[in-house]
């Protein structure tokens, strides 16, 4: 069986426009990219399953003039659970709503921040040495070798703040 090269070009035009929308901000936009993907991934089961053929549940065909059951029950499966996800997204937007009067999706810091620290690459070849994942030197000086120079550096300068907030007390 060759598929239809309009249910192809439908499928691929259905995913990019969900997979652009599902990469936006506004959850509105992410629950209709959601739904435009779950639509085109619908189509593309039932577009490889193969030719349509007769009903299977009845016993008046052969095998070989009967369709598959198995891609039908699996896009009906798969359209309850869209509806469920598409439920929950809706309840997500509809709580934004009330707390922020916007549906846009917050930026992470704590995922900026990591993603900076990576970008700069500040992580030395120590951290990632057999050495300090080992877990065998427990002791402080240990750990102080194979720690990156700017974790060192943190360390002694709360150290430092330490013994003088003692002195300021006493």
């Amino acid at each position: 069986m060759i598929p239809s090269l309009t249910l192809c070009l439908l499928v691929g035009v259905l995913s990019a426009c969900g997979v652009y929308l599902f990469l936006s901000r506004s959850l509105v936009r992410i629950l209709f990219g959601m739904l435009l993907m779950g639509n085109a991934i619908n189509l593309l089961f039932m577009v490889a399953s193969g030719e349509p053929g007769r009903a299977p549940i009845t016993r008046l065909y052969s095998a070989t003039e009967m369709s598959d059951p198995l891609p039908q029950a699996m896009v009906l499966t798969a359209i309850v659970i869209s509806l469920a996800m598409s439920a929950f997204v809706m309840a997500l937007a509809h709580r934004s709503w009330q707390l922020s009067h916007t549906d846009l999706v917050q930026a992470d810091t704590e995922s900026a921040r990591i993603s900076r620290r990576a970008e700069a690459n500040t992580y030395t070849d120590e951290v990632f040495s057999e050495a300090s994942t080992d877990g065998e030197g427990d002791d402080e000086d240990a750990e102080d070798e194979t720690r990156p120079q700017e974790t060192r550096a943190r360390r002694e300068a709360e150290a430092q703040r330490a013994a003088r907030g003692e002195e300021g007390t006493a």
